[in-house]
């Protein structure tokens, strides 16, 4: 997901009659690609995340609320049940009805076709909400998020993921977009893990859009937050929106940081121990700010 009214650029609905939509490759603004997992695949983030990572977080007892997990840009479900699969430690035959009871997601995309897809496929209904959502329409966001959480009688999420977003929404809403995106989430969440996309990847973006002679991003060239994103996220969420940096998980294959920050209002101070990272990994791939 990327999050800017529909018709700048023209997300398409379902075809009538039941007739599947085509998108030409490349031509997803929004980061809304059809097939996302086939060419960046959840394996990929999971190897760097330990599994107890929430357990870790959030230590409960028996009769306790499930962890509250926010999804922002959750494409067609693939990662988001490939998270909740990871941290519950599930097999891939295993679909435990009593697993709702300990993390509940909450998985929102701005694609419908994408989230009727996630919908359909999804293989733990009881415990992964999807909903179609621009989440920079303040009104919309509110009412949606607020409905969740209220079932769990909470303001709050225990944990928010944000994986290859930030671009989009920065593409889509400029500098000030992003900053306000993560003010956002900050407010949202006790601890936010986010996977920023580096610069090359915008220039990507843009290159794509120009090739179909599409209409190119708004705000590509006048971004004044640019260079190392990693780095600009660290700087806006610790700075600006009162949270710091716990972690970094390390960097995928295609070279994007998986990086975990914690509200510093929260009352958890559980660090993550170093043995929870994968044993024979280079030290630094886990990496403390206390």
């Amino acid at each position: 997901m990327a999050a800017s009214a529909k018709e700048n650029f023209g997300v398409e609905e379902a075809a009538s009659e039941g007739e599947p939509r085509v998108l030409e490759p490349g031509a997803a603004p929004f980061g809304n690609f059809p097939h996302y997992s086939r060419f960046h695949p959840p394996e990929q983030r999971l190897r760097l995340l330990p599994p107890e990572l929430l357990r870790r977080l959030f230590p409960q007892g028996p009769q306790t609320k499930p962890i509250l997990g926010l999804d922002v840009g959750c494409n067609s479900g693939d990662l988001s049940v490939a998270l909740y699969k990871h941290f519950l430690s599930l097999r891939d035959e295993e679909t435990c009805s009593d697993a709702s009871r300990e993390l509940r997601l909450l998985c929102c995309d701005i694609d419908p076709v994408l989230v009727e897809r996630a919908e359909k496929e999804c293989p733990f209904p009881d415990a992964l909400t999807f909903i179609t959502l621009d989440f920079m329409n303040q009104r919309r966001r509110k009412a949606l998020l607020g409905s969740f959480l209220s079932q769990f009688g909470c303001s709050v999420f225990d944990i928010g993921f944000c994986m290859s977003i930030t671009m989009w929404i920065h593409l889509n809403h400029g500098d000030h977009g992003l900053w306000e995106f993560l003010a956002h989430l900050s407010s949202l969440c006790r601890y936010l893990l986010v996977e920023p996309q580096p610069w090359k990847c915008y220039r990507a973006a843009a290159r794509r859009l120009r090739k179909l002679g599409l209409h190119d991003f708004d705000h590509f060239h006048s971004l004044a937050i640019r260079g190392d994103m990693a780095s600009q996220i660290v700087k806006i969420l610790t700075q600006d929106h009162g949270m710091e940096l716990v972690c970094c998980f390390g960097n995928t294959s295609w070279d994007r940081s998986l990086l975990l920050f914690r509200a510093r209002q929260t009352t958890e101070t559980h660090l993550i121990p170093e043995s929870l990272v994968e044993k024979g990994k280079e030290r630094n791939r886990l990496r403390f700010w206390r």
